[in-house]
């Protein structure tokens, strides 16, 4: 699900309450609720992931459908920021190597393959050996997180089929009551129509934009993390800040590069850049 502008979620509010609107404005909400249907379509879709997935990557993928709209993609911001850092690690190593570099690490670095990444680089390995590990380290997370994504897709597959099981119910029940019973008749045709309605709606409405969000998300964060083994890589290399700027500045698009000379002339005053 892509970032979207006010603008765009003020047009899609408006388009929903119309839509809601026209609805009950014709016939009212009640024909379009049935307890059943919706107990068939999501009762199913969710047992089914229990079935075939982890149970924790089931929960990661509830949350998802649960914080669809809050959470917000990563930001071209958010990198600048990250090889600012890494910059400024950089004059670190250049005034006070890489004693001066675990210190600063201790105060600025919390991110899990960051931390692990400078604790490899004071370590003292050889560039080639950080960067092979923690891009083992970026591809297994990748993996791991990704696995909810696999599991709303496996919903998104099973909750139409399962609300034609509900059509099959309620078809049964209209053949086994036969012109009997009005009111079994008209629960069997509310269970046949609406769960079909149902695992449609939640196919497409919600399981499928959750896991597109999900897979961007992830993928944003599988950059980063090779943005910063990278850089960590350079770290090891004592490479300058401003060659490190320019092979960070690759991963960005060229109207996002950054200027160190903008930043040293900003920040001037900093110890370490005064040092360096």
């Amino acid at each position: 699900m892509p970032n979207l502008s006010r603008k765009m979620w003020i047009a899609l509010g408006v388009f929903g309450v119309s839509v809601v609107a026209l609805v009950a404005s014709i016939t009212g909400y009640a024909p379009f609720l049935s307890l059943e249907g919706l107990i068939i379509v999501v009762g199913g879709s969710v047992a089914n992931a229990l079935l075939s997935y982890r149970r924790q990557d089931v929960i990661k993928a509830y949350n998802t459908v649960r914080d669809m709209v809050k959470k917000q993609m990563p930001q071209p911001g958010d990198l600048h920021k990250d090889i600012m850092q890494l910059i400024m690690w950089s004059y670190v190593v250049r005034s006070q190597d890489f004693l001066g570099l675990e210190r600063e690490a201790a105060k600025t670095a919390h991110e899990p393959l960051t931390r692990y990444g400078l604790d490899l680089v004071v370590s003292g390995y050889a560039p080639e050996k950080i960067r092979e590990m923690l891009q083992t380290v970026a591809e297994a997370e990748f993996e791991r997180s990704c696995a909810p994504v696999m599991v709303l897709r496996n919903m998104a597959a099973t909750a139409p089929a399962f609300g034609m099981v509900g059509t099959l119910v309620g078809m049964i029940t209209l053949l086994h009551h036969g012109a009997i019973d009005l009111t079994n008749i008209e629960g069997g045709l509310a269970v046949a129509m609406l769960s079909t309605l149902y695992g449609i709606l939640a196919a497409r409405l919600l399981c499928l934009p959750a896991a597109d969000k999900l897979l961007q998300q992830e993928e944003s964060k599988h950059f980063r993390d090779y943005m910063m083994t990278e850089g960590l890589a350079l770290l090891a290399e004592r490479q300058s800040p401003f060659y490190m700027q320019d092979r960070l500045n690759s991963f960005l698009e060229p109207a996002q590069h950054l200027r160190v000379e903008d930043y040293i002339a900003a920040n001037a005053n900093h110890p370490m850049i005064a040092a360096a």
